[in-house]
């Protein structure tokens, strides 16, 4: 447990803000929130589509001051909305905890004109420069933004080992592993509405949801389930962001009865009811650390089948099953029996509880808030 400072003020940046509409880190940013705001005097920093499709009208959420940005948090914007972020917050506030450090490479230089302020830093998913939707220019700009970061900060935090390893190979850093929350979400009991709006409920399928990018694999469970007719996917996502998205969309949308795709779903009740009724969920990341919609599945008590990468071994602790190709899901689909999916569901359950819980993820940021003092990581 941290110590009560309501007189520390910290910020949390480089979110699109809260609450949280679609997204890991604004989902981190909320929930933390919703932990350490009777706990320390906090800010979060709001980008400007925030306010504008509101999400929350006023600058207030619960005991949390919201400030907003022109800027968007997305984009080429997101640079300089970080940046402004990042120098404000350094003048006002006494800790800054920045999620996913796009333009790290302001810290070294507030260092230099003595910031001493405890910059702590989440880097998020693994190798985020590595991302195939990235240009040549957005991957040299992450790789050195995550390097100042990680040699800057008074804190790196990550979300998996395997990230803590990769950072301090990388950058010779040192980082603690913190991972994120799924308990926020709830299984929620299907209704005539509901079923109304979503038939499928009433029948067996398996559900997947993530950003239609490539590295997310989308075109795997598609080509995959094109062959399975007998087997139901649900896929949610945000296809219209991308010319990847848009394709499968076209492409798969309404040739197959037993593919149902749907739009990117931010009415929470309406996406529980999904996954929570689910047979099984399929993680089809391939380049993530500890994913937000991994842990929340595996705290709906969803029996797992994953992209089979060290990262995803590592949150699911060996407790799924893998595939990395579409004949290799299809054989994992064709097989899975009952007896598996309720073995699975149980470990999902029973690990979720223990590692993916938000009031213990709090308590270990409120530690670090409360370890002040920067020190330059080892080189």
């Amino acid at each position: 447990m941290g110590i009560k400072n309501c007189e520390l003020r910290v910020s949390i940046i480089g979110t699109n803000g809260i609450p949280a509409c679609y997204g890991g880190f604004e989902t981190l940013a909320e929930n933390l929130s919703k932990h350490l705001d009777s706990q320390v005097n906090l800010t979060i920093f709001c980008s400007k589509l925030q306010k504008k499709y509101h999400y929350l009208p006023g600058e207030r959420y619960g005991n949390t001051t919201l400030v907003y940005s022109r800027w968007e948090a997305n984009g080429f914007q997101s640079v300089i909305y970080d940046c402004e972020s990042l120098i404000r917050s350094s003048i006002k506030d006494d800790v800054i905890i920045y999620l996913g450090p796009v333009s790290g490479f302001l810290i070294p230089l507030l260092r230099f004109l003595g910031c001493k302020k405890n910059i702590i830093v989440n880097h998020g998913g693994l190798n985020e420069w590595e991302r195939e939707k990235m240009s040549f220019f957005e991957r040299k700009l992450m790789k050195f933004g995550a390097k100042c970061a990680a040699r800057y900060s008074s804190t790196n935090i990550v979300d998996n080992k395997l990230y803590r390893d990769s950072i301090k190979k990388l950058f010779g850093a040192d980082s603690i592993v913190i991972r994120y929350g799924g308990n926020h979400v709830k299984k929620t009991n299907i209704d005539n509405e509901l079923l109304a709006k979503y038939p499928f409920l009433n029948h067996n399928y398996a559900v997947s949801v993530s950003r239609a990018q490539i590295d997310n694999n989308l075109h795997i469970l598609l080509e995959a389930y094109s062959n399975m007719p007998q087997h139901t996917l649900v896929l949610i996502s945000n296809w219209n962001i991308s010319d990847y998205g848009r394709k499968l969309k076209s492409q798969y949308g309404h040739k197959y009865s037993n593919i149902i795709i749907l739009d990117a779903i931010y009415n929470q009740r309406e996406i529980n009811a999904i996954r929570g009724n689910a047979e099984f969920y399929i993680h089809s990341h391939s380049r993530c650390g500890t994913a937000p919609s991994l842990c929340e599945a595996m705290f709906l008590g969803l029996a797992i089948v994953s992209y089979d990468v060290p990262v995803n071994h590592e949150t699911t602790q060996e407790n799924a099953l893998f595939f990395k190709d579409v004949n290799s899901l299809m054989n994992v689909v064709n097989n899975l029996t009952p007896e598996k999916v309720m073995e699975l569901a149980y470990a999902s359950s029973q690990i979720a509880a223990k590692e993916y819980n938000w009031k213990h993820i709090a308590d270990q940021y409120l530690e670090c808030i409360n370890n002040w003092g920067y020190r330059r990581q080892s080189k």
